[in-house]
């Protein structure tokens, strides 16, 4: 079940969220160092972790699920989010080089359709950057964050449903260490537990990281049946719940 938008962006404004936010971004910032001159799309709720990659990017978007709801982004400047359903985006085969999941994959009902059409657009070369919760970590336990919403998944569980949808696992790390706690003490030391936790306690992250490559040489994932593959709006300035259709 998809956790609302307006949800996501409350809680991100928080200082546990902010806190997360930042823990989060560095882990993907270390596995995506460099994206220069290259289409960098974000599924889900993903803005708070994508303005990093402007200065170097060709291009950045994002796409935030039918289901879930959507905000303009950002805040001043021309929209860069569209809003669609998860396993119909509005992009040509092969013509992304980055896609990073943040709060999709644990809350959509058409994982494998997801996934199935993430290959589809990804080029040749290209790269998907996954973040879930962790079913081991303290986050996946606890209704104080939207990581506490969904399903959750080990890094083998998730390395295999890659594998299953033509991705093959590339490197993988955990975030989030220190308890979702809003104590101004724990907040504090969450850097602290972070170099801790990721040099010794790996396994009781509350969030996975994985990257993955696209299969060049799989097969095209069949489609059932031929349908009319819908086409989205951008939204305009104020932030809208339905969806637009041309």
């Amino acid at each position: 079940m998809w956790t609302d938008v307006v949800d996501l962006r409350d809680f991100y404004a928080t200082s546990l969220g902010q806190s997360a936010q930042r823990l989060v971004r560095h882990g993907v910032r270390a596995m995506w160092p460099d994206v220069t001159g290259q289409r960098v799309l974000g599924l889900g709720y993903v803005v708070p972790y994508l303005r990093p990659f402007h200065e170097q990017a060709e291009r950045v978007m994002a796409v935030m699920p039918a289901a879930q709801g959507v905000l303009h982004w950002p805040r001043s400047g021309p929209n860069q989010v569209a809003l669609a359903d998860e396993a119909e985006l509005p992009f040509p085969d092969s013509s992304i080089d980055r896609v990073l999941l943040v709060h999709a994959l644990e809350c959509s009902e058409q994982v494998r359709p997801m996934l199935r059409e993430v290959w589809r657009v990804l080029a040749g070369g290209g790269r998907l950057l996954v973040v879930v919760p962790n079913r081991r970590g303290i986050w996946a336990r606890l209704d104080r964050g939207p990581f506490g919403h969904g399903q959750p998944y080990t890094v083998s569980q998730l390395s295999r449903l890659l594998r299953d949808n033509l991705f093959t696992p590339i490197a993988a790390t955990g975030a989030l260490f220190a308890p979702p706690s809003h104590s101004r003490m724990m907040l504090a030391a969450a850097p602290a537990w972070e170099r801790l936790g990721s040099r010794w306690f790996q396994t009781f992250a509350g969030v996975v990281l994985i990257e993955a490559g696209k299969q060049i040489y799989a097969a095209s994932p069949a489609r059932a049946g031929k349908r009319k593959r819908r086409a989205y709006l951008p939204i305009g300035q104020s932030s809208q719940r339905g969806m637009v259709k041309s």
